[in-house]
């Protein structure tokens, strides 16, 4: 299935840009959300440039009322979008001792809050249309837990309830729900958030490797396409997950052995 018009949310950089490159490749007409004005103008410029269609729309989605007035925005410039690509996030890999209240609540307002409200918001629309589909951005966090990444994973696991939520509430609207479920991804994030990549389980790069932007914009393009309710890249967090499941004890003492920080105190 192709879309006609998607917003991407944390579109900026990163995964966010490349989704919104690769679906402009497409032939969709992209809305990119972000904080920031001059970095979503310039991808929206380089879309442009290649042939594609972008439009841009400046909000903090930590805000509610800020979120409403973006999804107004976009509703009021064409009507709701086919796709709704929830990408936004923030927060560090640190252990909760270390977590002020500030950031603990950061790390609530986007993932998770903010996916809420602008979701919200462009619900009654899309219910409407009988049709589209929403996609939400996560990692591996949403099923696992490991060391000194407390706020991080207990908001990814929030993220995760509101897609599994969602979806079966919008089911007799017509209306899919993913959840997008990424492994370590290459982007900005690692210099915007200090001390996550020191807090990262050490895993197999052969089983588990790091991917570009553009390998996860191309997994997050095809499962969508295909409306597939869950999206995992690489594959084999797949198995983990059901692993998990069967024997979370095993799981969590595994990766507690593949926390650095742990070994290191060890």
């Amino acid at each position: 299935m192709a879309y006609k018009r998607v917003l991407v949310t944390g579109a900026s950089s990163g995964i966010g840009a490349a989704a919104a490159k690769a679906f402009a490749a497409r032939g969709a007409r992209l809305i990119l959300l972000a904080r920031n004005q001059e970095r979503l103008e310039q991808i929206a410029g380089n879309i442009r440039e290649g042939g594609g269609s972008a439009e841009i729309v400046v909000a903090d989605l930590a805000d509610s009322d800020a979120a409403g007035e973006a999804a107004k925005t976009v509703l009021d410039r064409g009507g709701p979008p086919d796709l709704l690509i929830n990408n936004a996030g923030v927060g560090r890999w640190i252990p909760l001792i270390e977590t002020s209240a500030e950031e603990a609540q950061a790390m609530i307002a986007v993932p998770y809050l903010a996916g809420v409200y602008l979701t919200r918001a462009l619900l009654p629309a899309m219910i409407e249309a009988d049709s589209g589909q929403i996609g939400f951005v996560s990692s591996p966090a949403s099923y696992l837990a490991w060391p000194n990444a407390t706020c991080y994973i207990a908001a990814r696991h929030a993220v995760k309830g509101l897609a599994d939520g969602l979806r079966s509430e919008m089911k007799p609207h017509g209306i899919g729900v993913s959840l997008i479920v990424l492994g370590t991804v290459e982007t900005p994030y690692w210099e915007h958030n200090p001390g996550s990549r020191e807090n990262m389980p050490e895993t197999n790069q052969t089983l588990f490797p790091t991917l570009t932007p553009d390998e996860a914009a191309k997994a997050i393009v095809t499962g969508l396409e295909a409306r597939k309710n869950q999206i995992v890249k690489p594959g084999l967090f797949r198995a983990l997950f059901v692993l998990n499941a069967l024997f979370p004890n095993l799981v969590a003492s595994q990766l507690r052995k593949a926390s650095k920080r742990a070994k290191r105190k060890a």
